[in-house]
């Protein structure tokens, strides 16, 4: 097993610092199962957009991305299955869901997000924005909580709280990358409400107005950030600080985008290592406050939040 592990590894330190720094907090057997979801995760993500571990390659696949959607929805129930599979990320996902009883659902869940991208589905309201970020990002959250050892509804709605939120501001900061390349996730409702045509978010004249809606989207994901919050009293406190700690490195993102005005797509908003450092050294603090809280506070309410399927 060891290979598979650092082969999953391997995957994680090249196509993500954050989520590979985050992932040093945690304990080995949470570590591990982590590594393991990242790299099937990854293997998805970079086969349906062409690329190698996020990154652009320049080289288009002979395969229509129907076909390579379809490949990897036949692996992935192979895997599912405890059937014998070739490639290293669909054997990481059979052992991570082996060891952590991952329901098979929401490893398909995922794969249902990336077939709304394949099937370039429109995201007219704030609700067909909220759907597509569970399926892209919230269920991966869903499936790290069962990794953590954590179980109940409201404790995985948490969980998907906190990776909508994420996607919410991947969204805002990659609008003009996406734009270019023929995607829009911001809500249709309100690009028409800024008065930006669906097929101009790229042009330099909306940039301010597209920069309002984004500022509202950042806004919503603040809502779903603050009930992921009360989530962390319900892990381990290695777990809890490496969550808080990814939280609040994806929530200065979003800070970064809102300062920058309409100038956030000049350059990519991102955190460098010695703020991610000093952002992971505060979440210590969140992490113990919500361990010493525990279950004596009731956690708040998740009133108004889209809310994630049940089967």
């Amino acid at each position: 097993m060891e290979p598979l592990v650092d082969e999953s590894r391997r995957a994680i330190q090249r196509g993500s610092k954050s989520f590979a720094l985050a992932a040093q907090l945690f304990d080995r057997s949470t570590r591990e199962g982590a590594i393991l979801l990242y790299a099937w995760c990854r293997h998805c993500d970079d086969q349906i957009d062409e690329q190698a571990l996020g990154f652009r390659t320049g080289l288009s696949s002979s395969a229509s991305t129907e076909d390579r959607l379809a490949a990897l929805q036949r692996e992935t129930r192979r895997a599912l299955a405890g059937e014998p599979v070739e490639e290293p990320a669909f054997a990481a996902l059979r052992e991570v869901v082996r060891r952590h009883g991952i329901p098979e659902r929401h490893p398909l869940d995922l794969l249902r997000g990336f077939a709304m991208d394949v099937e370039e589905r429109r995201h007219e309201t704030l609700d067909d924005c909220c759907s597509y970020c569970y399926h892209v990002a919230g269920v991966v959250g869903v499936m790290m909580a069962y990794v953590m050892g954590a179980r109940g509804e409201d404790t995985l709605d948490r969980a998907a709280d906190l990776g909508i939120a994420f996607q919410m501001t991947n969204i805002a900061r990659d609008v003009v990358d996406d734009g270019e390349a023929g995607r829009v996730y911001l809500p249709g409702d309100w690009l028409r409400e800024a008065g930006v045509p669906r097929g101009e978010l790229t042009r330099p004249e909306h940039r301010r107005a597209v920069h309002s809606v984004a500022e509202r989207l950042l806004l919503e994901a603040d809502r779903y950030y603050a009930s992921a919050e009360a989530g962390l009293a319900r892990l381990p406190f290695r777990s809890a600080w490496a969550v808080a700690a990814a939280r609040r490195v994806y929530r200065d993102i979003g800070r970064l985008v809102r300062e920058r005005g309409p100038r956030a797509w000049d350059g990519r908003a991102s955190t460098g290592r010695g703020r991610k450092i000093l952002l992971t050294l505060a979440a210590a603090g969140d992490a113990a406050a919500a361990t010493l809280r525990g279950s004596r506070k009731a956690a708040p309410p998740r009133d108004g939040l889209w809310t994630r399927p049940r089967d």
